[in-house]
């Protein structure tokens, strides 16, 4: 039994894939709650809806995954490489977009979609306080 249970510990240690950000961009706290029922936020009660914030660096984009629990995602609108001064573009597809380079990142985990970018977007941590309210903060 004990071999099993460090086999699988083992296991799960390897298989765990770190999302990692860029050092560049600066650390900043801040701690915000959204209500969603403003309008607007509204759009964030559907799946695949998204909204701009301010917090962060640049602002963050948040958007309803429809996926996980909670289904919502939220990442700095910093271009992760800080060569930017303007900052990150959603249009509810499925990428984020760096306007000074033109560099794509996952919405879904902010993993580099352009080759030659080897750091994430930063992602903030989305808490669901209630069927209106989001707590939004930096890990």
């Amino acid at each position: 039994m004990r071999k099993i249970l460090l086999l699988s510990l083992i296991i799960s240690f390897f298989s765990c894939e770190k999302n990692e950000t860029n050092d560049i961009l600066p650390d900043v706290n801040f701690n915000i709650t959204i209500n969603l029922d403003l309008p607007q936020y509204i759009n964030l009660q559907t799946p695949s809806g998204w909204s701009y914030t301010n917090g962060g660096i640049q602002g963050i984009i948040i958007q309803n995954t429809g996926i996980g629990n909670p289904p919502y995602k939220a990442f700095e609108r910093a271009c992760p490489n800080y060569d930017c001064s303007s900052p990150m573009t959603f249009d509810g597809s499925l990428k984020l977009k760096c306007t000074c380079d033109s560099s794509e990142y996952s919405i879904y985990d902010g993993s580099p979609q352009t080759t030659g970018n080897s750091h994430f977007a930063r992602e903030y941590k989305v808490i669901k306080i209630n069927s209106s309210a989001l707590n939004i903060t930096n890990f």
